[in-house]
């Protein structure tokens, strides 16, 4: 009975480590290489992190769960805690550019090896495992969902590893929940179910 409650303690330790505040701070190098630092919420830099490992750094300067970084040998953007656990990959919102998703209403949208996509909050816990082929951030508790889409391109495109810009183009559009639960999926646009449920951009 000692030896459990040791162990819960301990487990209850490791979780709540985990779930610690901090923020990155940026240091540029003489060569233009930048240090990247762990803060804790005491604004004392508890860490440096290895600067061959963290190509880039999308938050800075802000306190949070998780940090999302680029990293050597992974491939798109990686959400980061305190710990340097890697929780998830972070979906990358324009093709050809780094433009990574952020939290709206708590959430972020994440995507798998197979580049299905879903949600965590914004203690990064994965609350709606990757499953869609495409998804709005929510907004008023709804995201918009596509089914059968097709990427089109503007216009030419530049060469392999250039910006390469799309518009999506979905057969079927719906909208789900905050529980990930399709509540409406049939043949929408993109401009009609946005209507049908009053969603708005981030941008708008």
């Amino acid at each position: 009975m000692k030896h459990l409650i040791c162990l819960l303690i301990f487990l209850s330790f490791i979780n709540a480590s985990a779930q610690e505040k901090f923020k990155i701070k940026e240091v540029e190098g003489k060569d233009y290489k930048s240090a990247y630092y762990i803060v804790n919420e005491k604004g004392k830099a508890v860490k440096q992190l290895d600067s061959t490992k963290y190509l880039m750094c999308f938050t800075q300067e802000k306190y949070g769960y998780f940090a999302v970084f680029l990293i050597k040998g992974n491939s798109g953007w990686c959400a980061v805690d305190i710990n340097e656990k890697v929780l998830f990959n972070v979906y990358n919102t324009s093709y050809g550019e780094p433009s990574p998703d952020e939290l709206r209403e708590n959430k972020i949208r994440i995507v798998d090896e197979n580049e299905k996509l879903g949600f965590a909050d914004h203690k990064g816990n994965i609350i709606i495992k990757p499953q869609f082929e495409i998804v709005t951030s929510f907004y008023n508790g709804k995201a918009i969902i596509g089914e059968k889409c097709s990427k089109i391109p503007w216009g030419p495109h530049e060469e392999e590893g250039g910006c390469h810009h799309y518009t999506i183009d979905c057969t079927r559009a719906g909208y789900i929940n905050t529980k990930g639960s399709i509540i409406e999926i049939g043949d929408f646009t993109f401009e009609e179910m946005a209507k049908k449920i009053k969603w708005k951009s981030e941008y708008e």
